[in-house]
């Protein structure tokens, strides 16, 4: 391997080596370990964590409690199909892009951190004026049980949060530096299987349709305006993502059928209230059911007050953008993090993540690691 102080002052450098590590959720594939040895090389402290299956990692230089904390995640959703210019883990350079799965979500953006953090350091002469650590996950791709969440307590017991948390996801959407999120909305599903009476269909006296009752409820739930929106988030939204009969023949009422539905919420919400009215809707069109409710994270905002606009005034600093204020957009681990401190998420252009041919811009990726080091010298100086 390059030499470890080396390889953390290049971004590029280091995120290609890392995405030759094809750290697949669940797998580390040495992601982790090599990260390790850079950091270490700059004078963090590592703590490697392992909860059930997955690998975790606490970085941390400085003293007193941490100023900063940049978290992350070294998994990576899978190759998916064919057709890669460059082959999905080989971390190849060709003409001034940077490929490979994991370039922009997000080995991309923590090798940025590392550069910026390292630079930092060298201005600092390796002494920092205040603590900044990395909180970095192999598990945000997958199920996220054993991944930040668990950290983030073993953290706390340690009186180690910080007073504000960076999330790397890549969240410009045109331009580096265009967004930054400060909150996500709820996600919420639902799986419901209506029970019935199985009969003939020209006797429909002699049996209970589920199918009927299904259709009832879905009707009932996906008519209700949850919302119109708030001052930060756009209107809550549930939509019916599959109903399942599977029944071959066109002359029998079935004995049951299925639906799943997904509801995406913002802050006028709570996994308790959409629960009770999910609930009491299913009681009401189907007396007969079995539902099964799941939150995979409540909504949240971070006020937009003096860390956000310290945030917001670093990136501006380098790119000359005032970066939007956004909530929009999937679940991460902001959503584990927000229960601690403030937290915001900000990172590379995410437009071709998960996709066949991820990739970054060489430039991209050492314009964000001067962004990061401002950031860095805003809440660590």
């Amino acid at each position: 391997m390059t030499d470890p102080g080396s390889l953390a002052r290049d971004p590029v450098a280091l995120a290609a080596a890392l995405i030759r590590c094809p750290s697949v959720t669940p797998a580390d594939a040495g992601a982790q370990a090599l990260l390790a040895e850079v950091l270490a090389a700059l004078g963090f402290a590592c703590t490697k964590l392992r909860f059930g299956a997955v690998d975790n990692l606490y970085a941390r230089i400085g003293a007193g409690r941490p100023a900063l904390c940049f978290a992350g995640h070294t998994d990576v959703v899978p190759a998916g199909g064919e057709g890669w210019r460059e082959g999905p883990f080989s971390g190849a350079v060709r003409d001034g892009v940077l490929w490979g799965r994991g370039a922009v979500d997000m080995k991309g953006n923590i090798a940025a951190f590392v550069a910026a953090a390292a630079h930092w350091l060298d201005g600092q002469g390796g002494s920092p004026p205040a603590a900044l650590s990395l909180l970095i996950t192999g598990d945000e791709e997958g199920e996220a049980v054993d991944g930040t969440a668990k950290v983030l307590a073993w953290m706390e017991a340690r009186q180690e949060i910080p007073g504000f948390c960076l999330v790397g996801e890549p969240t410009s959407a045109e331009r580096l530096g265009d967004t930054v999120k400060i909150g996500r909305r709820g996600s919420l599903t639902g799986r419901i299987v209506v029970e019935g009476r199985q009969g003939h269909a020209a006797y429909p006296q002699k049996a209970d349709n589920p199918v009927h009752r299904l259709v009832a409820l879905l009707s009932a739930l996906t008519a209700r305006v949850l919302d119109h929106g708030t001052e930060w988030f756009e209107p809550s939204s549930l939509q019916v993502t599959t109903i399942d009969v599977g029944n071959p023949a066109a002359n029998v009422i079935p004995a049951r059928a299925s639906a799943t539905w997904n509801i995406r919420f913002n802050d006028r919400h709570t996994e308790a209230s959409l629960s009770a009215w999910l609930r009491a809707e299913a009681a009401r069109f189907a007396p007969r059911h079995r539902l099964a409710l799941s939150c995979s994270g409540e909504a949240f905002l971070t006020e937009p007050g003096e860390p956000v606009a310290r945030l917001a005034g670093a990136i501006e600093s380098v790119t000359g953008i005032r970066p939007r204020l956004d909530t929009g957009g999937g679940t991460s681990d902001a959503r584990f993090i927000t229960r601690y401190c403030p937290v915001a998420e900000f990172g590379l252009v995410g437009a071709t993540m998960h996709q066949v041919d991820e990739c970054v811009p060489v430039a991209e990726l050492a314009q964000l690691a001067r962004i990061y080091g401002a950031v860095i010298d805003a809440f660590c100086r």
